[in-house]
C-alpha cells in the first residue's frame, strides 16, 4: 500500500503523531506542551539516553511507560511519528539531523541552528535527502511584538531598515526548568561544572546560545540582507570555558547592527523587564521601532509623526503562534518554511554568528564567512 502524502493526510487521518527526542536542552518540555495543546496531535514517544530526563513530561502529558525509550532508533521504529521535535546540545544538532532524519520524518530543531555554519549545512543536506521539513524553532519568533514589528516594516511604515539593535538573555540558562519554573541559585551552582550549556565542546555560552536570535530576527527585519564583516568580543569570565555575555556589531552596505547576549542579566525579562530591556529597537530611513520581550505594546516613530506612539501588538492566531501549529500548516499546505524558522534565512543568521564567534577569538574585524 503506498504511503498517504503529507499534503493529503489531514484529510485522512485525525492525529499528527510527534515524538521528542533528546531532552538536553529544556525547551523540550515547553515544546511538548505545544503538541499536547494542539488538536490534532498524539505525543507517541519520548526519548533519551537518559530516561529519567523524560519523566516531568511524562507526568505533564500523562505518557505511558511503554511509550518511553532510551534508543532513538527504537523509538522511531516503533513509534513512527510524522515530526519529531529534537532539543539536542548545540553543537550535536549536526548528529541528532543524520540520526534522526533517514526515518523520514519532519524535524522541528530547537534554537539555536547549529555550532557553526558546516554542521547547519550538514543537517540541510540531510534533509533534503529525504524531502521533509526543518524547521529551526527560535522561541521569541512567536513574541507578538516582535512579529507586529516585522508586519509593519514589511508595510514599509518605518522605510528600508537601516540599524537593528538587540540585547537579550536572562539570569542563565540553569535556572530555569519548562515553563519557566525556577530554581535555587544553590541548584544553579551545583550544576554549572556538570551542565553542557557551560561546556565549550557542546557549544555552550551566551554567544552560541542567544546571538542567533537577533542574527536571525535581525536577517528578517532586513528583508534577507547579509553583512559585509563582523566585530564581536566576549567575556572572560574565571573559572568558566564559555562566554556569559557577547557584543558583535555587523557592518552592511548601508548601516550598523549590533547584537549583544547576556547570561547574568539583573532580573528575567518573562518576570520583570531588566535593565537595558530584552527585545529590538530597530532603526529605518523613515522611522523607529522598539520591540521589548512580553510586552504589549510596540513604540513607532515615523516622519509623519516623530513622537514615539504606542501601538498594540498583534494578537496571533492558529496556525501562528508557535512551531507545531506552524510547522503542521505547512506540511498540510504543502508550503516550504518561511520567515525565521527557514533554514535558508536562519544560515544567513548562522554566518553572523559564525563570523561574530571567529572575530572574538581572533580579536579583529572579519569578512562573513561563507
Amino acid at each position: 500500500m503506498a504511503a498517504v502524502p503529507d499534503r493529503l493526510r489531514a484529510k485522512t487521518m485525525s492525529k499528527w503523531k510527534i515524538a521528542g527526542i533528546n531532552f538536553d536542552h529544556l525547551h523540550m518540555g515547553d515544546n511538548l506542551r505545544m503538541a499536547f495543546e494542539h488538536p490534532d496531535v498524539e505525543i507517541v514517544g519520548l526519548c533519551d539516553e537518559q530516561p529519567e530526563r523524560t519523566r516531568q513530561a511524562c507526568e505533564d502529558f500523562a505518557i505511558p511507560a511503554d511509550r518511553v525509550f532510551s534508543d532513538y532508533q527504537a523509538c522511531l521504529a516503533k513509534t513512527q511519528p510524522d515530526i519529531v521535535l529534537l532539543c539536542p546540545a548545540t553543537a550535536e544538532h549536526g548528529e541528532w539531523t543524520e540520526k534522526v532524519a533517514p526515518f523520514g520524518v519532519h524535524i522541528i530543531m530547537e534554537k539555536p541552528f547549529a555550532a557553526t555554519l558546516a554542521e547547519a549545512d550538514r543537517m540541510q543536506r540531510a534533509m533534503a535527502e529525504t524531502g521533509k521539513l526543518l524547521a529551526i524553532n527560535w522561541p521569541l519568533a512567536w513574541y507578538p511584538p516582535h512579529r507586529t514589528a516585522h508586519r509593519l516594516i514589511a508595510a514599509g511604515e518605518i522605510g528600508e531598515v537601516i540599524e537593528v539593535h538587540y540585547y537579550d538573555g536572562n539570569r542563565g540558562p540553569l535556572w530555569h526548568l519548562a515553563d519557566k519554573v525556577e530554581r535555587t541559585a544553590a541548584a544553579v551552582e551545583r550544576e554549572k561544572p556538570t551542565s553542557w550549556f557551560y561546556k565549550k565542546a557542546a557549544g555552550g555560552g551566551s554567544l552560541l546560545d542567544y546571538l542567533g536570535y537577533g542574527t536571525t530576527l535581525g536577517t528578517w527585519y532586513r528583508g534577507g540582507r547579509a553583512p559585509l564583516e563582523v566585530t564581536a568580543t566576549v567575556d572572560q569570565p574565571q573559572g568558566l570555558e564559555v562566554d556569559e555575555h557577547c557584543i558583535a556589531v555587523a557592518r552592511y552596505e548601508r548601516g550598523l547592527s549590533k547584537f549583544e547576549t547576556r547570561w547574568g542579566t539583573f532580573t528575567d525579562p518573562w518576570t520583570l523587564q531588566p535593565q537595558p530591556k530584552c527585545g529590538f529597537v530597530i532603526v529605518g530611513s523613515e522611522g523607529t521601532i522598539s520591540s521589548y520581550d512580553y510586552e504589549d505594546v510596540i513604540r513607532v516613530q515615523t516622519r509623519a509623526q516623530p513622537a514615539t506612539t504606542e501601538r498594540p501588538v498583534d494578537v496571533l492566531e492558529p496556525p501562528f503562534q508557535n512551531p507545531v501549529q506552524y510547522v503542521i500548516h505547512c506540511i498540510e499546505a504543502d508550503q516550504p518554511i518561511a520567515g525565521p524558522l527557514s533554514p535558508a534565512l536562519c544560515r544567513i543568521g548562522q554566518q553572523i554568528v559564525d563570523t561574530a564567534a571567529q572575530s572574538a577569538a581572533q580579536k579583529r574585524t572579519l569578512p562573513l564567512v561563507q
